[in-house]
């Protein structure tokens, strides 16, 4: 099979899509980002890259806390526009329904089928690594907390068939399918070819 070298850009597929909350000067405000990742499962910590001038990013630093909310299909529309215009310019305090938790600073939205609630434990710069002029803020939090609706859980567990999350990529919003196959399952099943 021939490969074709492409236009090089942090290519993953599919990416997430989640909704930061922060209290900026005392008002909830959110953002939409695909930067999020799993950093540590014990403690739990996720991973958030905000360009460095977003507002959010003003309530992060101010309070050391942010929230990470999962979006559903219902929620779309409102989670992009949380994307398209900057809490500088709108206020999007009233938005969402939000509800705190135990660090009282970080908004969670009511709707979402998920909520992390995350107490900053590392900030940094990705220019402080690497040499560019501009770029994000890496926000590592240590999640205190997971609100989640009783609907969407199957055993105690967040159960992403039930909630109908999606994910971004090159500019457009994809659903999440059916399952593949069980992990660490399926590769038992690897024969070596001779």
């Amino acid at each position: 099979m021939k490969k074709s070298k492409i236009t090089p850009r942090a290519y993953l597929f599919p990416m997430p899509v989640a909704l930061i909350g922060a209290n900026v000067n005392g008002k909830p405000n959110f953002e939409t980002l695909a930067y999020v990742g799993i950093v540590e499962a014990n403690p739990p910590m996720i991973s958030i890259a905000s360009w460095e001038t977003h507002y959010t990013n003003i309530g992060i630093k101010e309070n050391g806390t942010f929230s990470v909310n999962t979006p559903i299909e219902d929620l779309a529309e409102l989670i992009d526009y949380c994307g398209i215009v900057s809490g500088k310019e709108v206020d999007k305090s009233e938005v969402f329904d939000v509800f705190y938790g135990d660090l009282k600073t970080a908004p969670m939205v009511s709707l979402s089928p998920l909520s992390l609630e995350c107490e900053v434990v590392k900030t940094f710069k990705i220019k402080e690594i690497v040499d560019v002029e501009k770029g994000h803020e890496i926000f590592i939090g240590k999640v205190v907390n997971t609100y989640a609706d009783e609907k969407y859980l199957t055993e105690g567990i967040p159960d992403i068939t039930k909630f109908k999350t999606y994910t971004y990529s090159l500019n457009n919003y994809w659903k999440v399918g059916e399952k593949l196959a069980a992990a660490f399952e399926i590769g038992k099943n690897y024969k070596k070819k001779k």
